[in-house]
């Protein structure tokens, strides 16, 4: 299959205007393939030739202005339509194409729990071919008419309102949208609908999980009906679409989708188990994300790949900022502070790191592998520092002129840093080429010197180029009482690079950089404020300020300045005390999968879990008030995951409950019950037993999971012929078993798997395409396994076996982390 070239799709724009598409699909053929007939009606500006996209089963039949072409001249996913003459044009195709069980084109899924079957498109990047016949390139908009036959007790959804006569649904046509966005989601849908400003709402899920959904249905339309007011006051230019759905799909590759006026979810957001409270904000950010690409996506498109960042800068910055000012969860920035810019700073320190805006990217390939956290989290975060630099009254000022000049359109990044500089005098050029076209994270030191008198001055030392606005917040200890509290003197507002000192009286006990995290850089201490941080951290009054602080403690971990113990200490000392929970979730998360498990050496690692485990244990007794069950119910995930015996858990399990609660739903009981495997406390028959139990969809992944983690050579044969042998996992069930695989316990029991990993993985990938290489690269590499063989084995892979870019590209980052644990269990040995 080719992938499209930026010079190919530029030729092609300049050659075509493409008008409008109808499209009719026929899902009552069977449970292998759908019938796909296209009519596209477009001009040819000049005589030209080109290609229409298309990735069928079989070619039945294309026909150009009336006339046959040879579908034996289909060419992997081209089709040739040489000699075209300027003018109208109407090219019709006649497909049987292939369901999918990877999340790409149009995927299928049967649920398990009562055998109903769902269908539903994703057609990003170059996935539109698998469905349809498709012009595929963001630029070449359309209006989009779909008729969809299904079966009698199906609903249909679509961009616009449907209606259905005698099983065919019809949608309404779509305003001028890319090929991308177009979508179907058809099944018997559990539905609830209402509306709102004239406009119909619905929220969409399996059957299954009717009663799941209708206990969140309140909160999920408040969500949405607060974001969506909020839109309207920031936005001059109105909702662009006939209706708003929201469908929660099955085995969804991502978060969610923006297909305009059909989001759609994966249906993990529909709760079947106990949540916390910054799950549900999660969600809700989710929402409100989407939401913002109905603008900033779909109303004005990108015109070529290498501008995704404004879609999804834009979106992650107005999801947090929009549901931070218009719903009840209003401190939404501690858990971007702690969950995403980890993410963005990560990716941005590897050998694979590109700009926030590249200057160009090449093809569909290349372009797909920047759906990263440099495009989500560190866009997001210059974003916001764009906002605190220019003041948000500009740079809404800016984006509404965006709007109005290109909506039903495409743009550029020039159209729109042109847009922003026409709402300000400040050189939003010059902030967009030191910000956007630049790579790496800046770090920033304080140097605090002592001036007469008993005061001092804070000078700013950077590493690297880029301007910042940021505040330093002066702490100082409260002498009350309760001691160990942190009280703010003043927060300083500073510009940098900035070389003269700035007084600030008497020394603080803690001086912190980026207090607020207006800015995305890595921040140090002087050595007086880090003394304060070992001792004081929980005393820190805000939970945004003590997430900046964690961020700062985990950057010097990863750079081998504080060791992984160190780490540990810390949050021994102060996770008891933490009160917002994403911060405690982050801290376990990072301690227990990158502290315990990479950078502390196998001999290092039991006494890292007992840490572990007592700190939950502490919060778990903290909690037994039952006045903050999120928090407990973290800590007793991670009590679980990070049991080193297993007779605690497996009385949980056979209690039914943790002493004091919570009683263990689903998701804790595979949770329990895939700790007991690799512990081998477990074993097949209950296993199967509580599949029984819970014969969902989550139950299978969870019965994946844990017979992959059997500590038994017959049992990881099993796993790996599932995941490499054959093709018939889909990709929930490919993951599901690549997280049992691998488990530090039992490096000895897979050892002669890591050897095999590199060329199973380049081959599966090379089969299954994108989503399974994605999978194969992300959750079943032999990530434990942080020693100098593993390394090489790699490297000899990417120099020798050509992986697929997608396997590549999650090799690359792969090897990259485990040449840094290495780094960081060497400096921990010095």
């Amino acid at each position: 299959m080719s992938v499209l070239t930026r010079d190919e799709a530029q030729t092609r724009a300049e050659l075509l205007d493409v008008h409008h598409y109808t499209i009719e699909l026929d899902l009552t053929g069977g449970d292998e393939t759908f019938d796909s007939r296209t009519l596209i009606r477009f001009a040819a500006r000049v005589d030209g030739d080109t290609f229409v996209e298309l990735k069928p089963a079989e070619l039945r039949s294309v026909t150009l202005d009336g006339h046959p072409l040879d579908p034996e001249a289909l060419d992997g996913n081209r089709l040739a339509l040489p000699h075209l003459t300027a003018g109208e044009h109407e090219l019709r195709v006649d497909a049987r194409m292939r369901y999918s069980r990877t999340g790409e084109g149009m995927h299928r899924f049967t649920d398990p729990t009562d055998g109903e079957t769902y269908v539903y498109t994703q057609l990003f990047m170059e996935d539109v071919q698998r469905v349809f016949a498709a012009f595929d390139q963001p630029d070449l908009k359309a209006v989009f008419e779909l008729s969809v036959k299904a079966p009698q007790n199906w609903t249909v959804l679509a961009n616009g309102i449907t209606e259905q006569t005698d099983g065919v649904w019809t949608a309404a046509p779509t305003p001028l949208i890319s090929t991308y966005l177009v979508a179907v989601a058809a099944g018997p849908w559990h539905s609830v609908r209402t509306e709102h400003r004239g406009l119909p709402f619905g929220l969409h899920c399996r059957r299954s999980l009717a009663p799941y959904l209708d206990a969140d249905a309140d909160e999920l339309l408040d969500v949405t009906r607060a974001c969506f007011d909020r839109y309207h006051e920031k936005f001059d230019e109105p909702y662009p679409f006939d209706s708003y759905d929201q469908a929660f799909v099955p085995e969804f590759n991502a978060g969610a989708m923006e297909n305009p006026g059909l989001v759609t979810f994966r249906d993990e957001f529909v709760y079947r188990s106990a949540v916390t409270d910054t799950e549900r904000q999660t969600r809700a950010m989710v929402i409100a994300h989407e939401m913002a690409h109905m603008w900033f996506g779909d109303l004005v498109t990108l015109k070529w790949w290498d501008d995704i960042w404004l879609n999804e800068s834009f979106a992650e910055y107005m999801g947090y900022q929009t549901l931070t000012e218009a719903t009840r969860f209003t401190d939404t920035w501690t858990d971007f502070g702690v969950t995403r810019k980890s993410w963005g700073y990560d990716a941005d320190q590897r050998p694979s790191t590109h700009p926030v805006a590249p200057e160009a990217v090449d093809d569909t390939a290349s372009a797909l592998l920047n759906f990263d956290g440099i495009s989500y989290a560190k866009g997001a975060s210059a974003l916001r520092q764009l906002v605190a630099w220019l003041g948000e009254k500009d740079f809404l000022a800016g984006i509404n002129a965006h709007f109005a000049r290109h909506k039903y359109g495409n743009a550029t990044l020039a159209d729109f840093i042109d847009n922003l500089a026409g709402a300000t005098d400040r050189d939003v050029h010059a902030w967009a080429d030191a910000w956007l076209r630049t790579t790496g994270v800046d770090t920033l030191t304080p140097r605090v010197t002592p001036g007469e008198h008993g005061t001092c001055a804070l000078t700013v030392d950077r590493t690297g180029s880029r301007p910042h606005r940021i505040a330093a917040g002066l702490y100082d200890r409260d002498l009350g009482d309760d001691g160990g509290q942190l009280v703010l003197r003043e927060r300083l507002h500073l510009d940098l690079p900035h070389t003269e000192a700035h007084p600030i009286g008497k020394r603080p006990a803690l001086l912190l950089l980026n207090d607020g995290d207006l800015t995305y850089a890595k921040v140090r201490f002087d050595p007086e404020s880090f003394e304060t941080v070992r001792k004081d951290l929980s005393g820190l009054p805000e939970p945004l300020t003590r997430a900046v602080v964690w961020n700062a403690l985990r950057d010097a971990v990863r750079d081998g300045e504080l060791t992984p113990v160190a780490y540990l200490e810390t949050a021994r000392a102060h996770l008891p005390l933490e009160t917002d929970l994403a911060i405690v979730q982050g801290v376990l998360a990072f301690a227990a999968t990158y502290i315990a498990d990479r950078y502390l050496t196998p001999e290092e690692r039991p006494a890292a879990l007992a840490t572990l485990s007592e700190l939950c244990r502490d919060l778990i007794r903290r909690t037994e008030d039952g006045d903050n069950p999120g928090l407990r119910l973290i800590a007793v995930r991670h009590r679980i995951d990070t049991a080193a015996h297993p007779d605690t858990i497996a009385a949980w399990l056979a209690d039914g409950t943790v002493p004091g609660g919570p009683e263990l739903d689903p998701e804790l009981r595979w949770r329990v019950l895939a700790r007991l495997a690799v512990l081998g406390a477990t074993d097949e028959a209950a296993i199967a037993a509580e599949l029984e139990r819970d014969p969902s969809a989550t139950g299978q992944e969870g019965a994946a999971r844990c017979r992959a983690a059997l500590p038994d050579p017959e049992a990881k044969a099993r796993a790996w012929e599932a995941m490499f042998g054959s093709d018939d996992l889909s990709n929930y069930l490919f993951t599901a078993t690549a997280r049992g695989f691998w488990q530090p316990e039992q490096a000895d029991l897979v050892r002669e798997y890591v050897g095999r990993y590199y060329a199973d993985a380049v081959a599966v990938a090379d089969r299954r395409g994108p989503a399974i290489a994605d999978a194969a690269g992300r959750w079943a590499f032999p990530a434990h396994a942080v020693d100098t063989d593993t390394l090489r084995l790699g490297e000899e892979c990417l120099r020798d076996a050509d992986p697929i870019p997608a396997l590549r590209r999650k090799l690359v980052d792969q090897l990259d982390d485990l040449a840094r644990a290495l780094r960081v269990q060497g400096a921990g040995e010095k």
